[in-house]
């Protein structure tokens, strides 16, 4: 008893002594404008430069710090549409407490509108990244994020809106950071324009992220909520082609105290045509098609992030994307001394079919009281089906005026679920020092059913399986100097791969684990000068589509498979970039290299079931090892005060060896450079402070491939912009390709010489709304809240 009683009575003198030795700050914030008290303001206490302690305000705007030592201090209070105000502590022996009462001053920007975006564009070069944030003269540019995407120096959207970077497809969508398990092309349709705040292309990734995207990932960062209260954006627009299309979304969102509500609801639909031709010049056949799509989609999303303390936020959002398709394809074939004595053939094809994907995401967050120690936790489950219903007539008309139909049905449904569980810890070791780490699971199940009627294969029922299970797990480690930082990590991933086709009739498994390092080194030369060298390595994977041997589409002529004993392609690549800050812009340059395995290639090969040889077959099949390399050059300049531009141009260089058919059946190697060239100038005229205009040009080289030629494609877009109600609402018109010069050209001589080409309606004008509101003055009850409240992963549009 008396040994407890001691050591109680020696605590209790040493919390005294140690009371007498410290500080105290306390004090009120309120508002400058009306003098009302402002709750949930953050108050921190710091000592060259680092944060030592802090706290919010209460709802009647006083705070107090206690338990600081007896030294000078820097006090630094902010509050969201406020100016930041930052003071100095001095604590001694002879004053151990200090007061302050602090009126903040509402920040010019308050007033105008949810979302303050930038007049024009600018290009910054990051440790791992190039970010373009996105300005009013790239919102301009159409009514989604699809639209504007040909405006961003290295990537390209072809005619179907599939993406590529630096000449390559496969590239990763990330939206925020996080996949969506939406297809790209139809995802980017879905994101108004209005609703980006930067874009960024990493085309080197480091370990920490998948290390799924040969040519690496885009990320689509929206624009967060900042204000209290209920507010939210309206976009909406019409396309005008050859029929009118239209688009609109709403983007609302509702803070009060710890939590914060939000929702989104998207729409597209309008009818999308499509025609072209082919001609196989050695038996001169004529392949016109005549392709309309009638397009509905919608996308929802509810969601909300809460707060449960200061260290610990908790986030659930739900994602529903529903699409319904009406496509038709009219094949109209002329012959000219067929074997067989047919004079012209005739298939209408109806291909309709709904698709849903419900997405259901969890994710919890601890920051620990080190500035910059986090721990991430995240669970995302989505669903996938996607049915599809086909109907082909196809009518023969022979040399001796005999005709004959054939009319079937196709109906092929998909399924797939993807669970994955990932965790992410980041600790700052010292001001210099970062580590990081995290483990990630993913796992997919996929099935695809296929029935037909026809009386012309044999196989008239197929099942096929197609599942992966990933486990991964990374670690990077990183240094900052005083003008050199580094970064070293690397990603062990295990891969296990299971495709079954008709329940065991071919079946196919692949189990490896592959190691996927990554190094960046940067050295600002000064404050305007940056290098920067990156190593990484990364995989593409085959996915579904291009490895299940069932129909995909199908003419009279070619028909779609997959392959399914497709391997991965693996990917080494080294870039080094430059950055110079100008006085008025920046300049950015950079050169890559890249060696490529077992390349996934589209290849064209003759159908062995016809006996004419005039039916071909594509499909997808591995390259042998092919080097690439390329540089790019963008530059963002003002030149007067009403008149900046925007020019870049990139080049790629790849050295192909990959398999051809020939018409007789056989194959063979064919070496070639496959070299593109991608030049752009984005212009903006500012005539008034509402009113301003954009010229943009557009050029990509002709491209000769391993299994067929591009030709080269060009355009030339007009647009204006005019805001009104305070910067609350933007009006937007838009002429696309002037001169109707966008279209797509090629030719080949595998497995047979043939050309062809296609054009779609690249010649639109488009008229385009936006408005935001909300976010008007802050009211006293709708004050608790704080700038960390909403995780940095929640709200948004996606």
């Amino acid at each position: 008893m008396k040994l407890k009683f001691f050591l109680f009575a020696l605590l209790v003198v040493i919390a005294t002594a140690q009371a007498q030795n410290t500080g105290t700050v306390s004090g009120k914030i309120i508002e400058k404008s009306n003098k009302a008290p402002i709750s949930y303001a953050t108050v921190s206490i710091k000592d060259n430069g680092k944060v030592v302690s802090g706290v919010n305000t209460d709802d009647n705007g006083d705070f107090t710090i206690k338990n600081l030592a007896l030294k000078s201090y820097t006090i630094e209070i902010q509050y969201i549409g406020f100016r930041k105000y930052m003071g100095s502590v001095i604590l001694s022996d002879n004053k151990k407490t200090a007061a302050f009462n602090v009126s903040l001053e509402e920040e010019a920007t308050q007033l105008k509108g949810v979302n303050i975006v930038a007049e024009r564009s600018t290009i910054e070069q990051k440790i791992d990244r190039k970010v373009i944030n996105v300005g009013k003269d790239l919102t301009t540019a159409g009514a989604s994020a699809s639209d504007i995407m040909n405006n961003i120096p290295s990537v390209n959207v072809d005619q179907d809106g599939k993406l590529s970077l630096r000449g390559n497809d496969n590239v990763r969508v990330l939206i925020d950071g996080r996949p969506t398990n939406l297809d790209p092309a139809q995802l980017l349709k879905q994101i108004p324009s209005t609703s980006i705040k930067k874009i960024e292309l990493i085309t080197n990734p480091s370990a920490k992220y998948n290390p799924e995207g040969m040519s690496g990932i885009i990320n689509i960062v929206l624009h967060k909520n900042a204000n209290t209260g209920f507010n939210g954006t309206y976009s909406g627009g019409i396309t005008f082609g050859q029929t009118a299309k239209y688009n609109q979304s709403l983007d609302l969102n509702y803070k009060t105290g710890k939590v914060n509500f939000f929702g989104n609801a998207g729409n597209n639909f309008g009818t999308h045509f499509n025609d072209g031709f082919i001609t196989k010049t050695d038996k001169s056949i004529t392949q016109d098609l005549d392709i309309s799509n009638e397009d509905d989609s919608y996308l929802y999303k509810v969601g909300m992030d809460y707060l449960i303390n200061d260290h610990n936020t908790l986030s659930f959002y739900t994602t529903q994307n529903k699409a319904t398709g009406l496509g038709f394809v009219n094949t109209t074939i002329d012959y000219v001394n067929s074997a067989d004595n047919i004079s012209n053939m005739h298939q209408k094809s109806r291909y309709q079919g709904p698709n849903k994907t419900g997405t259901y995401n969890l994710a919890y967050k601890h920051i620990f009281k080190k500035e910059g120690h986090t721990l991430d936790f995240e669970g995302n489950y989505s669903d996938t089906k996607e049915t599809q219903n086909a109907a082909f007539d196809t009518e023969t008309t022979k040399t001796d005026n005999t005709s004959n139909n054939i009319v079937y049905n196709d109906f092929i449904n998909d399924k797939r679920k993807l669970s994955t569980f990932n965790v992410d810890y980041v600790n700052p070791l010292n001001e210099k020092t970062t580590l990081e780490a995290g483990a990630e699971a993913r796992l997919t199940k996929s099935e695809n059913n296929y029935t037909t009627n026809n009386p012309l294969v044999a196989i008239q029922i197929s099942n096929y399986t197609y599942d992966t299970d990933i486990y991964s797990a990374y670690v990077t480690f990183g240094q900052k100097f005083k003008q050199l930082s580094y970064q070293l990590g690397a990603r062990v991933e295990s891969y296990k791969v299971t495709a079954n086709l008709n329940k065991g009739l071919k079946k196919f498994d692949d189990d490896y684990i592959t190691l996927y390092p990554s190094a960046y080194l940067t050295y600002n030369l000064n404050e305007k000068n940056t290098l920067q060298l990156s190593y990484s390595r990364r995989v593409d994977r085959p996915s579904l589509e291009q490895t299940k041997p069932i129909r995909e589409f199908s003419t009279p002529l070619v028909t779609s498979y997959g392959n399914q004993e497709l391997r991965p392609q693996f990917t080494n690549s080294v870039e080094l970039n430059y950055t110079k800050t100008l006085e008025k812009g920046s300049f950015t340059t950079g050169v890559f290299v890249r060696s490529i395995n077992d390349q996934i290639g589209r290849i064209l090969r003759p159908d062995e079931s016809d006996l004419n040889g005039n039916k071909q077959i594509l499909t997808f099949a591995n390259y042998d090892h092919n080097t690439a390399y390329g540089f790019e050059v963008s530059l963002n300049y003002k030149i007067t005060k009403w008149w900046d531009i925007q020019p870049s141009i990139d080049f790629s260089s790849i050295d192909q060896d990959g398999v051809v058919f020939l018409a007789n059946g056989t194959s063979k190697n064919n070496p070639v450079t496959v070299a593109a060239f991608n030049g752009r100038m984005n212009s903006n005229f500012k005539a008034t402070k509402r009113l301003s205009f954009l010229l943009f040009g557009f050029y990509r080289g002709a491209v000769d491939g391993v299994q067929n030629n591009s030709h080269e494609m060009y355009k030339m877009d007009i647009g204006s912009r005019y805001t009104l109600l305070d910067n609350k609402m933007n009006i937007s018109l838009r002429f696309n390709d002037v001169f109707n010069t966008m279209k797509y050209a090629f030719d080949t001589q595998y497995p047979y010489p043939q050309s062809g080409q296609f054009t779609w309606e690249s010649q639109t004008v488009y008229l385009g709304l936006t408005y935001n509101f909300g976010g008007g003055k802050i009211k006293k009850l709708q004050r608790k809240q704080r700038e960390d409240n909403t995780s940095k992963d929640g709200g948004g549009m996606f």
